[in-house]
């Protein structure tokens, strides 16, 4: 107990009371006896009332016939406690029942309430430096990732056997039919979006023919594979993340590792390659669907045939350009499948840290498609291409 904390006041009047109170002075220690039943129901004395202005080194309570009590007399013996605290003298109750005893202890030890304290302001350098920490363990986490990954492409090329081949298939075979249809829609509208656009411009020139060389160039070398890739890191992408974070989660991955089985080499290569194998062909698909897109423009608005739109395509669109698209789009494949497979394996175990795992994937996937995309367009740039 604390002076001054807030304790309800109990009657002082003793009328018709069973409790029994009796207060002296044996040198400089205050004697309170206490006897009888102390019932709630019932009128009980108050310590104040009772014992007043008196002046001592120490209270001591003591039973004397003591019968039935509930907390009025607990509530008493904790105002006397108060009161010793307020006049800094000492309150002895060793003589009281020890259940007594054991209840004012408690009591005791929960004290007064405590302001709840402020968390401590961290410093911008040390937020900074935190948040440098975390990246540094992310970035090794993902570097550790990408070197197993390269070991097990390593040593599946020695040795064929062991790889999982029909899990590869299989997740090829899901790659193109979760893909398709939403590819087949995106890659048509972006070559005809490409092709009105161009044409509003050229039209005014006389050069309405060149549209083809515009659409072709662009759907070829970076609108095909690109808009390919993202559609592929929405869907396979985020199906990856989500089926090993649900195999994370139901500790399918840790009963793999407890076997002695690589979980990157039976889980994540047979989907990279997967991904990696069918981003060309989504891509080569897309380029193809692109150009008919804005041969459809053409042949509707500027009037020009199929036959001379795919003319023009053919002079101006050579084989460096289709192939510079499709190697960027293999990378692609490796990014979105590195990704998913990533977020996925090292989601937290629960349904909350599964839907995180799917989103993370998606955004990283989107984000290493661009970075590549950007490297490449260096790369061909330096070389000629």
């Amino acid at each position: 107990m604390t002076a001054g904390r807030q304790l309800p006041e109990v009657s002082a009047e003793l009328k018709a009371a069973t409790a029994k109170l009796e207060a002296g002075q044996q040198g400089g220690v205050c004697l309170v006896k206490v006897g009888g039943d102390w019932r709630l129901n019932e009128p009980v004395p108050s310590w104040t009332g009772v014992l007043g202005e008196r002046t001592a080194t120490s209270a001591r309570v003591v039973p004397e016939d003591l019968g039935k009590w509930d907390t009025s007399l607990v509530l008493f013996l904790v105002h006397g406690q108060a009161w010793c605290v307020e006049k800094k003298i000492d309150f002895n109750v060793e003589a009281l029942p020890a259940n007594l005893q054991t209840l004012l202890r408690q009591i005791a030890e929960m004290g007064a309430p405590k302001s709840m304290a402020k968390p401590a302001v961290k410093s911008r350098l040390a937020l900074a430096g935190t948040l440098a920490k975390k990246w540094a363990s992310d970035a090794q986490g993902n570097f550790s990732f990408v070197g197993e990954c390269t070991l097990g492409f390593v040593g599946a090329v020695k040795q064929p056997r062991r790889f999982r081949w029909l899990d590869c298939l299989v997740e090829m075979q899901q790659c193109w039919a979760s893909s398709l249809p939403i590819v087949s829609l995106v890659s048509f509208l972006v070559g005809v979006i490409l092709a009105f656009q161009a044409a509003i411009q050229l039209r005014e020139f006389g050069a309405a023919v060149y549209v083809a060389d515009l659409v072709g160039l662009a759907v070829v070398r970076e609108m095909g594979p690109m808009m390919a890739a993202v559609i592929v890191a929405g869907g396979t992408g985020a199906g990856f993340a989500a089926q090993l974070g649900n195999m994370k989660v139901d500790e399918e991955i840790d009963a793999l590792e407890t076997l002695g089985i690589s979980s990157v080499d039976f889980l994540a290569l047979p989907r990279l390659l997967a991904v990696a194998v069918m981003m060309p062909i989504l891509a080569a698909y897309a380029n193809v669907l692109g150009i008919l897109g804005g041969m459809f423009v053409s042949a509707t608005m500027l009037d020009i045939s199929a036959s001379a739109y795919w003319i023009e395509t053919q002079n101006r669109v050579g084989l460096l350009d289709v192939s510079s698209g499709l190697i960027k789009s293999i990378f692609f494949g490796l990014a979105i499948g590195f990704a998913g497979c990533l977020r996925g394996m090292k989601c937290d175990r629960s349904a909350a840290g599964v839907g995180a795992a799917t989103s993370s994937a998606v955004v990283t996937g989107i984000m290493l498609i661009v970075l590549a995309d950007a490297l490449f367009a260096v790369i061909f740039n330096v070389l000629g291409i």
